[in-house]
C-alpha cells in the first residue's frame, strides 16, 4: 500500500476547487490528470482505477497495477497519491494495488442488449470512421462498447487516439481500453491494442480462434450496445462473426462509386441470407464542399445509391475534414449524432414487417396451401385493387401464376414489386389487371 508518507512525484495532476464541486468530483478530476506510463492515456482510460472510496476527508483508491513491473507500479501509485494529496478537502490518502475484478462486468458480446455490426464490401470507404463515430454517438445516451474486429487493419485505436496494451482482470479476462469524453466513456477492444502489435498475418483457424476468444471472454464495463467494426468484404472474420455473435443488425458503408455500389448490393444480400437484418446504408464521401467557392461538388456523379441498393439510406456523409478529427464519446459530430439516432431507431424495428392489414400471410404454409390461398384471394379482387402477400421465401416466381390467373402475360404485371423486409420476410404487391 502507498500512503501519504510516500515521496512526491512530479505529475500533471491538478485540482481546481469551485463552489459547485463535490469532493468526489475533485478527486476524479485530479486522477484524470495522471497518465499511464505505458500509454498516453489517463488512469481511467487505461482501466487502472478499480475503485474509489471516500469517507469524510479520507480517500482510498484501489489501483489495478498488478500487470506492471514493480518500478512502474510504484510510479503510477505515487503519481495517483500525489494527485489526491493536492485535492482541497482531502486530509488522508491511500492507494492500494489490486487485480482488476470482472465480477460486475459484462461477460462477452452475448451480454449486450444490442449488437450492431458495421461492414463494407470494399476497404477505403470510411467504414471504421463511421463505426467509431456511430459508437461515440450512441455513447451519448447508453452504455456502449466498440469492438474492432478488423484484425488485418485495426484502425480504431488510431481514430480514437488511444493506446494499449490491453490488460487482464483477476480471472484472466481481457479488459477493454476506455476512451473518455466530457459526457461519456466508450469501451474499446481491438487487436491493435495488444502489446506486441496487430497480428497482420493471421489466417483461417488462427483468426477464428483469436476472435472467438475475444468475443467470449472480454469483460466489458458497458452492457447496452456493442458496435462491431468488421473487416471489409465477406471473408473468414465476417462469417465467423455472423456465426458466433448475436448480431441484431448491420450498417453497410459505401461510396457512391458505381463499382462500390454493385459490390455493396451483393454484401447486403449476403447478410440477409445469413439471417442478419440490414438496418441501412451509409453513403460516405459523396460530395465535397469547396472552401474557396462554397459550392458542393459530387465526387462520384454517376453513382445512384437509391437505384442500386435495396436497403434504407441512413445517412449521406460528405468528404469533410471535420469527420476526420478525433471523435469524442458522447459528443460526436452532428452528422454522426443523427446517424446514431437513425441506427437506434432502425434496430428497434429491424424485424418488423410493414404491410397492409388485408395482406395475405403465407408464412408457414405448404406449397399446395400457398397456391390455393393465392388463387382464392387474387381472383376475389376487382380490377385495379391492390394484392399484397407476405412470404417466408422469395415470392418472385408467383408472377407467372398471377399472370395465368389474370389471363395475361407476366410482363403485363408491370407494377409487381418484391421487397425483402427482413432476412426471413418478403412482401409482394401488385395491382390486379
Amino acid at each position: 500500500m502507498t500512503d501519504d508518507t510516500s515521496p512526491n512525484v512530479d505529475t500533471e495532476a491538478t485540482a481546481v476547487e469551485t463552489d459547485s464541486d463535490t469532493l468526489e468530483d475533485r478527486v476524479e478530476a485530479a486522477l484524470r490528470a495522471v497518465r499511464d506510463p505505458d500509454a498516453d492515456v489517463n488512469v481511467f482510460e487505461a482501466g487502472l482505477v478499480e475503485s474509489i472510496t471516500i469517507e469524510d476527508d479520507a480517500v482510498t483508491v484501489e489501483a489495478a497495477v498488478t500487470e506492471f513491473d514493480d518500478a512502474n507500479a510504484q510510479v503510477v501509485m505515487r503519481a495517483m497519491l500525489q494527485a489526491l494529496r493536492d485535492v482541497p478537502g482531502v486530509e488522508s490518502a491511500h492507494v492500494e494495488p489490486v487485480a482488476p475484478s470482472s465480477a460486475d462486468m459484462t461477460a462477452g458480446v452475448h451480454g449486450f442488449d444490442t449488437v450492431i455490426a458495421v461492414a463494407s464490401a470494399k476497404g477505403g470507404v470510411g467504414k471504421s470512421t463511421v463505426a467509431t463515430g456511430l459508437a461515440c454517438g450512441l455513447a451519448a445516451d447508453r452504455e456502449t462498447g466498440l469492438f474492432d474486429a478488423d484484425i488485418h487493419g485495426p484502425n480504431v485505436p488510431t481514430l480514437l487516439d488511444i493506446d494499449g496494451p490491453i490488460r487482464s482482470a483477476d480471472d484472466g479476462s481481457p479488459l477493454p481500453a476506455v476512451a473518455s469524453g466530457q459526457n461519456a466513456d466508450l469501451d474499446v477492444m481491438s487487436v491493435g491494442l495488444m502489446e506486441t502489435g496487430a497480428p497482420l498475418a493471421w489466417r483461417g483457424a488462427m483468426a477464428h480462434d483469436a476472435l472467438t476468444e475475444l468475443y467470449e471472454d472480454t469483460a466489458w464495463h458497458a452492457d447496452d450496445t456493442l458496435v462491431l467494426d468488421l473487416p471489409p468484404g465477406t471473408g473468414d472474420v465476417v462469417l465467423t462473426t455472423l456465426q458466433e455473435v448475436p448480431v441484431d443488425g448491420v450498417v453497410v458503408v459505401t461510396t457512391p462509386f458505381p463499382a462500390s455500389l454493385k459490390d455493396t448490393a451483393r454484401s447486403v444480400e449476403l447478410f440477409r441470407d445469413n439471417g442478419v437484418p440490414v438496418l441501412g446504408v451509409v453513403v460516405n464521401m459523396g460530395s465535397f464542399d469547396c472552401p474557396s467557392c462554397g459550392d458542393s461538388h459530387p465526387l462520384f456523379p454517376e453513382g445512384s445509391p437509391g437505384e442500386t441498393l435495396s436497403a434504407p439510406l441512413l445517412a449521406e456523409l460528405p468528404f469533410s475534414p471535420a469527420l476526420q478529427e478525433t471523435p469524442e464519446p458522447g459528443t460526436p459530430h452532428d452528422s454522426m449524432a443523427e446517424l446514431a439516432d437513425a441506427v437506434a431507431d432502425a434496430a428497434e424495428t429491424a424485424w418488423d414487417v410493414t404491410v397492409p392489414d388485408e395482406s395475405l400471410d403465407l408464412r408457414g404454409d405448404t406449397p399446395e396451401k400457398r397456391k390455393e390461398r393465392v388463387s382464392e384471394r387474387f381472383t376475389s379482387l376487382e380490377s385495379g385493387a391492390q394484392f399484397t402477400l407476405v412470404s417466408d421465401r422469395d415470392p418472385t416466381p408467383v408472377r407467372e401464376f398471377l399472370a395465368t390467373l389474370s389471363d395475361c402475360r407476366p410482363d403485363e404485371l408491370a407494377d409487381l414489386q418484391v421487397e425483402r423486409q427482413t432476412p426471413n420476410d418478403w412482401v409482394l404487391s401488385v395491382t390486379v389487371p
